[in-house]
């Protein structure tokens, strides 16, 4: 961990990058949030250009499905251009997406333009994450790696509102410009030094570091050929395998961050957060609130604003495992809520109309303090420098892959097991997510990303040992049997220590 204080300077240039880049989440809240306000617009004034509900509901629906495909191409660009040419790729590619929206005359050329603008989601989404906490002490890391979630949750609140005021197609021209700027602020800042010295590039890498004011970066080749003769070492081995070979990718210290970081980004998705988002004017309307649907809207994405901004305050106190523990639980009792609401419509029983606005509300602050921003964070984290690139990536596709899936089940689940159900269904995956969190997620509050890495690697244990040893060191160190040892003893779960 660090021990000098972050200054004043390096927390102001490392803020103003993470600003600019977060303007990517932003464009990413616009492309989420355009639906809702634009497609009742479009069957206001252009009646045949969305001809059926099952048309309507593609075009909405679609960017999660080419953001999984853009997520899955930003590997090979955060690998070979970095970071930060990967965030500004997406830009021209959204302005030419809202274009296309904004001139369209056929239902044909919003579906292709609607998923345009998700791939460039899927290209932002690992990428601005990445760069954001690979430029970032430490000691505000948390604080600034959320600010790209807040950004997102912004974007769509400003969607909402401006949806209320707006032509669809003046929509569009709206996000077009903000593309535009997304490229400016962005392409003014260094590339990270972490790629670039995984690239070699070790003068641009010290220039990089010495710009944003980095405390304990290291950018000297020797430290770095003596990090990797000391691993070589440790295995046993005359040379280390390539990054993104078979060999490399299947050891521990990749396996169960990337484990980790699925299943939280599985449990943000399943808490059914996109279903709320993208269609929380017909839940209230179904709900049988007599709150407009469009004004509810509006509150739950000040909501969501309000709580992703306090939780700036907290990440880097409270630490990231309570965050996301009190999180899961507040997302829980809200489903349950909200399942109980439903049920309670059913049955003719409404007198408990202000049930489903408050469950609402409940549940974007829990989700907004915790699993909104912090699974992103511990992807810049808990992934090692080599193969970062690679595992955001695939994790930025699972990801919206999990969220395509939950907004098309949403309406077939209503259908199965009835909406009280379905929500009852989020508030039990809510539950398992917290015990998830408690057993097998360390917490990196303060810590390098160097340090964060060594959590995951084997310890070493003497042959004739057949009970596993402890951790002396007082960190949250994973202590695991021998590589001989290991088909015949289990392996002990991170000791969380906060």
């Amino acid at each position: 961990m660090a021990d000098e204080k972050t200054t004043p300077i390096a927390a102001l240039k490392q803020t103003l990058l993470s600003l600019s880049v977060s303007l990517s989440y932003y464009c990413i809240g616009l492309v989420r949030g355009y639906s809702a306000p634009a497609v009742p617009s479009m069957h206001d004034t252009a009646p045949g250009l969305l001809p059926n509900k099952n048309i309507a509901s593609w075009v909405s629906s679609i960017p999660p499905f080419g953001a999984f495909f853009g997520s899955l191409v930003a590997f090979p660009l955060m690998h070979r251009i970095g970071r930060k040419y990967t965030v500004l790729i997406a830009s021209p590619l959204w302005a030419a997406s809202w274009v296309l929206i904004a001139t369209a005359d056929d239902w044909r050329v919003l579906f292709v333009a609607r998923m345009l603008s998700g791939f460039g989601a899927g290209l932002s989404l690992p990428a601005a994450q990445v760069y954001v906490s690979e430029c970032s002490d430490p000691r505000i890391r948390g604080v600034i790696g959320s600010l790209p979630a807040l950004a997102m949750s912004f974007g769509i609140l400003v969607m909402y509102v401006m949806g209320k005021f707006f032509h669809w197609r003046v929509l569009a021209w709206i996000c077009c410009g903000m593309a535009c700027c997304l490229f400016l602020a962005v392409a003014c800042f260094p590339q990270s030094p972490v790629w670039l010295r995984t690239r070699k590039q070790y003068e641009k890498a010290h220039y990089s570091a010495k710009w944003l004011h980095l405390q304990g970066f290291s950018f000297d080749p020797k430290a770095t050929t003596a990090g990797v003769t000391a691993g070589q070492k440790d295995a046993g081995t005359c040379s280390a395998p390539k990054p993104f070979s078979r060999e490399a990718l299947l050891r521990r210290e990749i396996l169960i961050p990337l484990g980790i970081g699925l299943v939280l980004l599985s449990i943000q998705q399943l808490s059914g957060i996109d279903a709320v988002i993208f269609f929380t004017v017909e839940i209230f309307r179904a709900a049988g609130t007599s709150m407009d649907g469009h004004v509810a809207t509006i509150i739950v994405g000040t909501v969501q604003v309000l709580s992703n901004g306090a939780a700036l305050f907290v990440v880097d106190r409270a630490g990231r495992k309570p965050l996301l523990i009190m999180s899961g639980l507040i997302m829980c009792l809200a489903m349950a809520s909200m399942g109980a609401a439903f049920h309670l419509n059913s049955i003719g029983n409404t007198c408990f109309g202000y049930l489903p606005v408050v469950s609402l509300i409940v549940f974007m602050i829990g989700f907004s303090i915790g699993f909104g921003s912090i699974p992103f964070l511990l992807m810049g984290e808990l992934f090692p420098t080599a193969q970062r690139s690679l595992l955001s990536s695939l994790a930025g596709s699972f990801n919206l892959a999990m969220m395509f899936t939950v907004i098309k089940t949403y309406h077939p689940l209503e259908d199965l097991i009835t909406t009280s159900g379905t929500f009852l269904m989020y508030s039990v995956l809510c539950a398992l997510g917290v015990v998830f969190v408690i057993t097998c997620v360390p917490e990196t509050k303060g810590r390098e990303l160097d340090s964060i890495q060594k959590l995951f690697e084997r310890r070493p244990q003497p042959s004739h040992q057949q009970e596993l040893g402890s951790d002396k060191t007082g960190h949250d160190n994973p202590v695991f049997s021998s590589s001989d040892e290991t088909a015949h003893h289990r392996s002990r779960s991170i000791d969380t220590k906060l």
